[in-house]
């Protein structure tokens, strides 16, 4: 018999994103994630296993900064993986105080395993050129032309943006950090979910996502992540957020329902061109 949830159980979020077949909570204080087949390449952003690696694993439950819902058990079944983790009700995190805590993670060191991703906008960039790169960019009357020749340029230095990133300090990465994801705090450790992107990373991968999804200024991220050189961080922050921005943007113009990419781009012209001046 497939696997099915129980009737008893609350949806919290509906099965989407990569290898996400939906996440509920229990009646006695438990979330249930179902996770679905997916790729195989443990090294690969989309493994669809990492998420049960992270929590079998519980190398994440004792992190400084930020940590990972501590693992109830795992389930295995011939149609997928399913997660039991505890409950968090910790309310919000400010974006300032989870950028401190992210710099305390980021400085966290662990062995690194074979499930680790390594290389999340390397893949993604791969494939956008397997979709032919970022070409709806080029003419969208909505984005302004400034911003289209700053994507340009990006997509065109994209091999040596890349290189520089594998330059600056590798440093643990949450993968996808923004506020959705973090469910409350533990003393001064936030506490978040979804872990599929988790691995190795530039310095400052995380700000940068974190970047793209709140109003906060650059400088005041950086200046509240607090660990190694600034100038380092701020540049991590900035080739991750630039990429990620024009890809997402790049993507969502060819989609029914583009969201608000588009608008986010346009909110960080500056960033995608301090990216691409250097």
């Amino acid at each position: 018999m497939p696997w099915q949830p129980d009737s008893t159980w609350s949806p919290l979020t509906p099965g989407s994103g990569i290898s996400n077949g939906g996440v509920w909570r229990t009646s006695d204080g438990l979330v249930v994630k179902r996770l679905l087949p997916g790729a195989e390449n443990p090294a690969h952003y989309t493994y669809w296993r990492r998420q049960a690696e992270v929590a079998a694993s519980r190398l994440l439950e004792t992190t400084t900064g930020l940590r990972a819902p501590r693992c109830v058990r795992v389930e295995h079944d011939p149609d997928g993986i399913t997660l039991w983790t505890e409950a968090i009700d910790g309310g919000a995190v400010e974006v300032i105080d989870a950028a401190a805590a992210l710099g305390r993670f980021n400085a966290n060191e662990l062995k690194p395993a074979d499930w680790f991703a390594r290389q999340v906008l390397r893949d993604r960039l791969a494939n956008d050129e397997r979709r032919g790169g970022w070409v709806a960019l080029e003419s969208a009357a909505v984005v302004p032309e400034p911003v289209r020749r700053s994507g340009a340029r990006l997509w065109s230095r994209r091999h040596a943006v890349l290189a520089e990133l594998d330059r600056l300090p590798q440093t643990l990465v949450h993968g996808d950090f923004h506020p959705l994801n973090l469910l409350g705090r533990d003393g001064d450790v936030v506490i978040a979910t979804d872990w599929e992107q988790f691995g190795i990373g530039p310095v400052g991968f995380d700000l940068g996502y974190l970047l793209l999804s709140t109003d906060h200024p650059l400088e005041k991220l950086v200046a509240a992540y607090r660990v190694g050189d600034a100038e380092v961080v701020r540049r991590g922050t900035v080739l991750t957020a630039a990429v990620t921005a024009v890809a997402r943007a790049a993507w969502s113009l060819g989609q029914p329902e583009p969201g608000d990419h588009v608008e986010r781009l346009v909110r960080l012209a500056d960033v995608v061109a301090e990216a691409v001046e250097g």
